[in-house]
């Protein structure tokens, strides 16, 4: 599975640290290094964000030291404010979070920071800049050499078995930073793929939604299903028609449908995970409802317009489908159009950026209050049949006020009990 080029600055070896420190600005964090023991180090994601010159604003800090990092943190915390928070007690691992910031600090594992290095994931997460030396770079695992090839190399089998989660990581990781997956780590991930089921969802989760944000979160997506990664929560095999989908959920088609920024960073990752899982894989994963039910909706209406050209089976549905189509995608119908064709796809996203489109934003004609009291109905499956029928006239252009709402309400009204199926009055 080749990996795009990395974005930003990779750093000759010399003079490296000072490099990092620079871009790292300590001068910007909430506290002074010197607030910190003298032997703490700092290691992984910031130490390689540093390198490769994209560390975010507030980047997160993760500190290593030789004592009771909790009691240290607790400390920290009473002397320049900010909340501590215990992450795990048994390893002595605790959070800070003061300014905007956070900073992990965890007892060194092992009897040397080199030792603490080799026990980590991947070894572009297992260096370390130690506080107290500025000119040196702890890489006792070549992982600056792999920054410069761009390939993600696990430290050993047995580390990416001591958490199986980091099987995933390792996947994430490439898609994130546009790596290629060394082939002896990839044989790894692949041989022990099942380790994963015994992981908790919501760290699984956390992880699949960081791979789908990637910028190339379709293709890292398609390898977890290679690799079977996501075996334990899938109930049936991957279909030709969910990769097909998949392959159109890349950031360029998004470009060429017409997707602001904000769209793409919202709709993409959502259209990629609801072609890989599905409602009951993200229930036993412990997503949000928000998320169950948007991944339900949308393959629901992939379903329903599969077997042929889904933007010409979208515009024959009646209109009570149309209708429903237009509710249920209301916040997140870019997702379903990724894979239509350019020409329907951009006009129906022209429409749906219109928020007084009746059609693509459905809205009542009238509030059920207002039907009650008017005409003297009370709640009832009618009144709700009525306001449906109300929403479809005025979706479908055939009703333009709330007067017009009100005639039409009184021609169904007296059309229903003429058929005998008369509204109930209030008492």
């Amino acid at each position: 599975m080749p990996g795009a080029a990395a974005d930003g600055a990779i750093v000759n070896p010399a003079g490296a640290a000072e490099l990092a420190w620079q871009r790292l600005q300590p001068e910007r964090w909430p506290l002074p290094p010197e607030a910190f023991p003298s032997e703490a180090a700092l290691v992984g994601g910031a130490v390689r964000d540093a390198l490769l010159d994209r560390l975010g604003a507030a980047p997160d800090l993760d500190l290593v030291v030789e004592g009771d990092a909790v009691a240290l943190c607790k400390q920290l915390g009473r002397r320049h404010g900010g909340s501590s928070v215990v992450l795990d007690a048994e390893r002595s691992m605790a959070r800070l979070v003061i300014g905007g910031w956070s900073i992990d600090l965890a007892r060194r594992d092992g009897d040397s920071l080199e030792a603490d290095l080799h026990r980590r994931d991947y070894t572009i997460n297992a260096m370390a800049l130690p506080l107290a030396d500025r000119q040196q770079l702890v890489d006792p695992l070549d992982g600056l050499t792999h920054l410069q090839s761009q390939q993600l190399v696990a430290v050993a089998e047995t580390n990416l078995l001591d958490d199986p989660l980091r099987l995933l990581r390792g996947l994430r990781l490439a898609g994130q930073l546009g790596f290629a997956l060394e082939p002896g780590t990839e044989r790894w991930i692949q041989q022990h793929h099942a380790a994963i089921a015994g992981v908790a969802g919501e760290r699984v989760l956390a992880e699949l939604e960081k791979l789908a944000a990637a910028p190339s979160g379709e293709h890292w997506l398609a390898g977890c299903l290679e690799l079977r990664l996501l075996a334990p929560w899938r109930s049936s095999p991957w279909s030709l028609e969910e990769a097909q989908r998949l392959s159109c959920c890349s950031a360029a088609n998004a470009e060429q449908l017409g997707l602001n920024p904000a769209e793409t960073n919202t709709l993409l990752p959502l259209a990629r995970l609801a072609n890989v899982l599905d409602g009951p894989a993200l229930y036993q994963l412990r997503s949000s409802r928000k998320l169950q039910k948007q991944v339900v909706t949308l393959r629901q209406w992939q379903q329903r317009l599969s077997g042929g050209d889904p933007a010409v089976q979208a515009e024959a549905l009646d209109e009570n489908e149309r209708l429903q189509l237009h509710r249920d995608l209301e916040d997140s119908l870019p997702a379903l159009l990724l894979s239509w064709s350019a020409e329907p796809a951009q006009r129906w996203l022209q429409r749906w950026r219109d928020s007084d489109d009746p059609l693509f934003h459905p809205k009542p004609a009238i509030d059920g209050r207002s039907l009650q009291q008017t005409l003297d109905i009370a709640p009832s499956p009618a009144l709700g049949d009525l306001l449906m029928h109300l929403m479809r006239e005025q979706a479908f252009g055939r009703l333009h006020s709330r007067e017009e709402a009100l005639q039409q309400a009184k021609q169904w009204l007296a059309s229903a009990e003429h058929a005998g199926e008369r509204a109930p009055r209030r008492d």
